[in-house]
């Protein structure tokens, strides 16, 4: 290296005076046992996106983790960490990485002579990154990550989960990365608080749960989103809705309708909030509300809220419900909770049916009427003890449309429903569809034909977007002369049923 090189090396004598002992130049001994196991078969390799250069032989692979392991305890006892605190990671790794390579080329065996630079990617994995979940994280096209314990990870794929060929050395080392993960954003994983939720820096979704509740080993999931906002030309290319639903729900959210979206694990029901908080103008303040931060709002004016898990002793934690109570006395013009799950729903409801117009939310439900019985129930776990008829009667006054999304059996994300709410007649909430996805497959878990229709009917709700300057699509056939109506029968219920 040249004197003028900017490397911890050259600045602070990194690799000579921070560890006291020479790097070795044996290759360590592999292990007699590990080449009789044979892996089981992966489908899918995970570094799609990475060079192969320097690509390890399977009969050499067991060899290259253990020298990797003995390389990376090494270059711990060397480095020097205080000499680099407060750099972020992206200066921290350039400045690491040129003195990672000298060591590395000091040390690597023979056998292993062309493939430096693939050992310090993944040295500099372990020592910043994630380990080997860093060449899944690289893939774009790997939209969630599942580790079963340190030797199972699967990725999902074009909605398919396949069995990738990413291992963990062993407990301890999967243990480490999900600490580094959860330490990031101010949380906390151990056997007194074994579950924990957190996101990575691109705003992926984290949740991790250990032994003892896990019994096979920690277990990781990892829910990504795309690197940008998927755009409505995005989804009306997916197939996921049409053009007309996209101008509606566009002028539902400029009219300062309520709007909840509702569907299972993994229906997409985040994707649908940004794309609907996207619809927000650029002069509103817009406060949202998230267990964990993950709605990618390209505003100006927009304040983000993330609970707060209790501490060791159980105190200083900050609910959904206590953060929506502070929003309200901060002047919102909308109010966007990341998913209802409890009595916050109440809150929800009181605020917009108090002067908050616009809010939009999601929860978990799969059908429009589940979500008006989801609803019910969360409004029930706030322990206020209303009348089922009241509750009934705030959902019916405060949430116009339902937006349904799901997950279908090919994999495939669409939505099924654009659903509005009537009103009550007698004790019971009426419902009406504006649009649906109707579809099938000709033979199991293939897939899914089919297309979006309108109904027919026109929203009750088309009144108050008018009003707000909006202009609506074409809803269908039926007629837009006062007084008809289309020959479909609404939805009444209960509680959704």
């Amino acid at each position: 290296m040249s004197s003028g090189s900017e490397t911890l090396s050259d600045e602070s004598g990194f690799l000579s005076r921070l560890g006291g002992k020479e790097p070795t130049k044996e290759s360590p001994k592999k292990d007699e046992g590990a080449s009789s196991k044979s892996a089981p078969a992966r489908p899918v390799h995970a570094e799609k996106g990475r060079s192969s250069e320097g690509a390890i032989p399977a009969s050499l692979r067991q060899q290259w983790e253990d020298l990797k392991e003995e390389l990376h305890g090494e270059l711990l006892g060397r480095l020097n960490f205080e000499e680099v605190e407060g750099l972020d990671e992206g200066e921290l790794a350039g400045r690491l990485r040129p003195s990672v390579l000298q060591f590395v080329n000091e040390s690597l065996p023979h056998e292993f002579s062309e493939s430096a630079s693939r050992m310090v990617d993944e040295l500099m994995d372990e020592l910043l990154g994630l380990g080997p979940l860093e060449k899944i994280l690289s893939n774009s096209g790997v939209s969630e990550v599942m580790v079963n314990g340190c030797d199972h990870v699967y990725i999902e794929q074009k909605g398919k989960l396949v069995l990738s060929d990413v291992k963990f050395r062993d407990e301890t080392h999967l243990r480490r990365i999900i600490d580094r993960i959860v330490t990031r954003v101010g949380r906390r994983v151990d056997e007194s608080t074994p579950m924990v939720d957190a996101r990575l820096q691109d705003g992926s979704r984290v949740n991790a749960i250990i032994p003892p509740l896990a019994l096979d080993g920690s277990a990781l999931t990892i829910r990504r989103f795309p690197e940008s906002a998927l755009t409505p030309e995005d989804l009306i290319k997916f197939g996921s809705l049409t053009r007309d639903m996209v101008d509606f729900l566009k002028a539902a959210v400029n009219g300062a309708a309520n709007i909840v979206v509702s569907g299972g694990t993994g229906s997409g029901k985040t994707t649908m909030l940004n794309l609907l908080s996207a619809f927000v103008s650029n002069d509103e303040r817009i406060i949202t509300i998230e267990d964990s931060a993950e709605l990618q709002l390209q505003q100006e004016h927009v304040i983000r809220l993330e609970t707060r898990p209790p501490n060791v002793e159980g105190k200083g934690g900050v609910t959904m419900r206590d953060l929506l109570k502070n929003t309200l006395r901060m002047r919102p013009d909308r109010i966007i909770v990341g998913e209802c799950r409890g009595g916050e729903s109440l809150d929800m409801l009181q605020a917009m049916n108090t002067g908050h117009d616009g809010s939009l939310t999601t929860l978990h439900a799969n059908s429009p009427r589940d979500a008006i019985s989801r609803m019910g129930v969360m409004v029930a776990m706030a322990g206020m003890d209303l009348p089922e008829k009241a509750i009934r009667q705030q959902i019916a006054s405060a949430v116009h449309i339902i937006v349904q999304v799901s997950r279908l059996m090919d994999g495939s994300r669409r939505t099924t429903h654009i659903t509005e709410i009537t009103g009550m007649e007698g004790e019971t909430v009426t419902m009406q569809d504006i649009y649906v996805f109707e579809g099938h497959s000709d033979k199991p878990g293939g897939k899914i034909e089919g297309g979006h229709k309108a109904t027919g009917i026109r929203p009750k709700v088309s009144d108050k977007l008018i009003a707000h300057g909006q202009v609506l699509p074409n809803f269908g056939t039926a007629s837009e002369e006062e007084g008809e109506q289309p020959q479909q029968e609404k939805k009444k219920s209960g509680w959704g049923n």
